[in-house]
């Protein structure tokens, strides 16, 4: 199973990502600069990272202190790219009986945004990680930076998508999405551009999650992920709804009555997630499994002014 073909990715080749509020502290060799002109004068030094490129290495450095390190000049951006990816059960939607290469699946998608949002900025020469996470624990990549990580990128995301997706795998995957956060918030060294990809169907509050990521520094883009089906569900009659993530049943029946009180609560959900972002300067935005995703990078999220 394939999440992009050879054509979908060199359309990618073009962009870059942009962060306007992200404190950048190190700056890097390989980024297309805003500025005009490029700058030689000497400006520090950094670790070298998996995908840097070698010509750029202090040998004199190296040969002193035995650890690489590469040199920078001061007109040389930096960006560190952090791609979150909810990998939970609620995430595994169409359910495993139906086709999980149909494009209106939940995971897909946002396996998909994380390999195109990965891949731009590894040949922008940013600083990209990336993490998928559930109550199982943690599956991560990174960080790497450079073209020539962007089919390992890929490589990580379409076997962990097959390994999510597998209705034998067994387990129920769980997410708790503020002590997730919370938890990132204080283990990852670098803050930067920082990409949620999730439903947000978690128990506790996300915003707590999110105020500490932004106490740390991050810049947040928010992708909302829901399907057709959750935005607009087209069930009837009497039911028996399963929570695919802690097993718990409720029976209902779906009348217009009910239909329209969830269509309430689900606007209100929203829009006190909109608002909240809003308010701190998160980037939000709705995504419905509907939309490809090279409409959703290409226009949306240039809108938004993360990708340009």
């Amino acid at each position: 199973m394939r999440l992009f073909d050879d054509a979908a990715l060199r359309k990618l080749e073009q962009l870059t990502l942009s962060a306007d509020s992200v404190r950048a502290g190190v700056m890097k060799g390989n980024r297309r600069s805003r500025k005009r002109g490029t700058s030689i004068e000497f400006a520090d030094y950094r670790n070298y990272t998996q995908g840097d490129d070698l010509r750029r290495l202090d040998w004199n450095v190296f040969a002193r202190l035995e650890r690489p390190f590469i040199k920078l000049t001061q007109e040389e951006e930096d960006l560190a790219v952090h791609i979150l990816v909810d990998s939970s059960d609620s995430m595994n939607w169409p359910p495993a009986e139906d086709d999980h290469d149909a494009p209106d699946h939940k995971l897909r998608l946002a396996m998909q945004l994380a390999g195109a949002l990965g891949y731009i900025g590894l040949l922008s020469g940013d600083l990209v990680s990336v993490t998928l996470f559930d109550s199982g624990g943690r599956r991560n990549w990174g960080p790497f930076r450079g073209r020539p990580n962007g089919w390992p990128l890929i490589s990580f995301l379409e076997v962990n998508f097959r390994l999510l997706t597998n209705e034998t795998a067994g387990g129920e995957r769980r997410t708790t999405l503020d002590l997730s956060l919370r938890d990132y918030a204080l283990r990852a060294r670098r803050p930067g551009l920082l990409f949620l990809i999730s439903d947000l169907l978690s128990p506790g509050d996300v915003r707590q999650g999110l105020d500490a990521l932004l106490s740390r520094g991050y810049e947040i883009v928010l992708l909302h992920v829901l399907s057709p089906g959750e935005l607009s569900p087209d069930l009837s009659g009497d039911l028996r709804l399963l929570d695919v993530e802690t097993g718990e049943a409720a029976e209902v029946t779906l009348d217009p009555l009910t239909l329209d009180e969830y269509a309430t609560q689900l606007a209100q959900w929203r829009e006190q997630i909109e608002t909240f972002c809003g308010g701190r300067g998160i980037h939000y935005s709705l995504v419905a499994t509907d939309t490809p995703w090279e409409l959703l990078i290409a226009q949306g999220l240039r809108r938004q002014g993360v990708v340009r």
